[in-house]
């Protein structure tokens, strides 16, 4: 008997406006010309489990691990503008990352297991992280990373393009929801 097990991620990047609603992008032709707003700021896409992040998973089930886990005090996000499509098994971190605010800490008690042990989602695992209002402000945000740390000997567990782009004003907030599910055939 042969049993094949793949990890896949998902990534959700969603930008929240002032008042707490999902902030819109500039209607396009048609939705104007119907009076439709814009599409709201909510990206949802797959992501590539980069080479050093298969290093990783399987370093952590050594007995002694020589790496941390990507878990609250540990784990990072980072955003950037970079994205090109070129290499993302490979990358280590966002192509161009948005300057120093580009890393953001895991929010407390990430990451967690999306159902209870023996039930459907056991095998998911979501981490989040959160940019208040007024740490950062940039166009054009495309890519997206999730690292064990936010320093150069930190290693990448996956890598992810943002599409549509999306735009955070000053008085806007960005929260990034991963998902990483490990199944087996």
């Amino acid at each position: 008997m042969r049993s094949r097990y793949r990890v896949k991620g998902r990534v959700r990047v969603c930008v929240i406006t002032s008042d707490g609603q999902i902030k819109r992008h500039e209607p396009g032709f048609i939705r104007r010309l119907f009076g439709l707003p814009g599409r709201p700021m909510i990206s949802r896409r797959h992501n590539t489990i980069t080479r050093q992040g298969e290093a990783l998973i399987a370093d952590l089930l050594r007995p002694t691990p020589a790496y941390s886990k990507v878990q609250t005090g540990s784990g990072y996000m980072q955003i950037g503008t970079g994205w090109t499509g070129n290499s993302p098994k490979t990358n280590t971190r966002c192509n161009t990352p948005l300057s120093a605010n580009a890393f953001r800490a895991l929010e407390a008690g990430y990451p967690q297991i999306g159902a209870a042990f023996g039930q459907t989602g056991d095998n998911v695992l979501i981490y989040r992280a959160f940019y208040p209002a007024g740490s950062i402000a940039a166009s054009g945000i495309n890519e997206a990373c999730l690292t064990n740390g936010n320093t150069g000997a930190a290693v990448s567990l996956a890598y992810a393009q943002v599409t549509p782009a999306v735009t955070v004003g000053s008085l806007d907030s960005l929260q990034l929801d991963w998902e990483i599910t490990i199944s087996g055939v």
